[in-house]
């Protein structure tokens, strides 16, 4: 039997941002058909803020692409600094599988101390990246997922990786974010 693998995706990542930056941080959201991108979604979140499942949940039901997207992909369970995902919210908003992406493994003790120290609502932020649980290797990148086989997760990050180690749809929301706020985009996702 065939491996299931989901083909209409939409992926987010945030724009760049001072560190000593406050207030909205952009979000890019691109849609894809398969291999064809579709649509971008743009929006903002608070920076260190915690609306970003509402605000990413917000995005996609408003949007034309709303009755096409089966997926939602994120570049790390952070968006906007400590903006922390609150991935099990955004499943039940969405009604779809959440699968978070990144290069590497976080640092989480770092991550822990800094959101004990320097973030309000530290805590609560720690206790859903803690829920998620740890990252698990899939080919050249680690991966958390929630309402998705393993077997699916791993045949879609494939399907959609086509330059470099990140799915395509990352790669494009990283780059359109990015060019939002500079003028042009730069540098690896």
């Amino acid at each position: 039997m065939p491996r299931r693998r989901f083909t209409n995706v939409v992926a987010f990542d945030d724009g760049p941002f001072a560190h000593d930056q406050t207030g909205s941080v952009p979000v890019v959201g691109t849609v894809y058909a398969d291999l064809r991108l579709d649509g971008v979604l743009v929006g903002a979140i608070e920076k260190d803020g915690g609306d970003a499942a509402e605000a990413l949940a917000r995005m996609v039901v408003q949007s034309r692409f709303d009755a096409h997207i089966r997926l939602v992909m994120l570049q790390g369970i952070s968006l906007g600094g400590f903006n922390v995902v609150d991935v099990f919210e955004l499943r039940r908003r969405l009604a779809r599988p959440v699968l978070v992406i990144a290069r590497r493994p976080p640092d989480l003790n770092a991550i822990r101390a800094a959101l004990h120290k320097h973030i309000p609502e530290g805590a609560a932020k720690w206790r859903t990246i803690e829920r998620l649980g740890p990252m698990e290797p899939a080919g050249p990148v680690f991966i958390q997922r929630v309402g998705i086989e393993r077997e699916a997760a791993l045949e879609t990050v494939h399907h959609f990786t086509i330059h470099g180690h990140l799915p395509e749809p990352l790669r494009s929301a990283h780059l359109i974010a990015g060019a939002l706020v500079n003028g042009q985009s730069r540098g690896k996702p």
